[in-house]
């Protein structure tokens, strides 16, 4: 992952205004370790929200990353990656992000999943994302959080429905279950590309 590359283009047209509500969400909590959108996503115009549950303190945390973004050298994210390639889902129509926009650690400082008081929260910043990113139509949830926050915020606001897939997050580390996890995610990208295929036909 090229960092400065990425870093040179935060303020690119398509992922500005969301870069800008990172601006306002750090500026508001600045103890709240808050990564960048991805450049390489596809920003204000994507179609397809991928909604995982936090990031990762390694992302956020000094000599991290700093984005929001399946280029970061982490399992989950290179099987998110691989997935979403497979299913021919392109990454320029997809915005990837996080239920609760900040890492959430627990008292002694490790990662843990986002509690619902975290989730109600981060549900401020949810609402403020689909009102800039509006081309949303499809949203694929990747873990139980992301999906009860995303569920939340639909029925506390009056934003449009969208179209909700829910599969289970890419880090499942229980062996048993790996198997079917990774069948659900397949089938939630497969959903989505053969969405996006009939949309186009449509609109021809």
């Amino acid at each position: 992952m090229i960092i400065a590359a990425k870093s040179e283009r935060i303020r690119a047209a398509h992922v500005e205004p969301l870069n800008a509500l990172v601006d306002t969400w750090r500026g508001q909590a600045p103890e709240q370790l808050v990564p960048w959108f991805d450049p390489d996503d596809g920003g204000v115009d994507a179609r397809v929200l991928i909604l995982m549950e936090s990031p990762a303190p390694s992302t956020v945390r000094a000599g991290g990353t700093g984005f929001c973004s399946e280029d970061n050298p982490d399992r989950s994210n290179e099987l998110l990656s691989r997935l979403r390639a497979a299913a021919g889902v392109p990454r320029s129509a997809c915005l990837k992000w996080n239920v609760v926009p900040w890492a959430v650690l627990d008292a002694a400082g490790h990662p843990t999943s986002p509690s619902a008081g975290d989730l109600r929260a981060a549900a401020v910043c949810l609402d403020e994302l689909l009102v800039v990113a509006s081309r949303i139509e499809v949203v694929i949830t990747l873990g139980r959080p992301a999906m009860l926050g995303f569920m939340n915020q639909t029925s506390r606001s009056r934003q449009p429905l969208r179209r909700v897939v829910a599969a289970p997050h890419p880090s499942q580390r229980n062996a048993g279950a790996r198997a079917e996890s990774i069948a659900r995610i397949e089938n939630a990208f497969a959903s989505v590309a053969a969405f996006l295929r009939k949309s186009a036909h449509d609109d021809r």
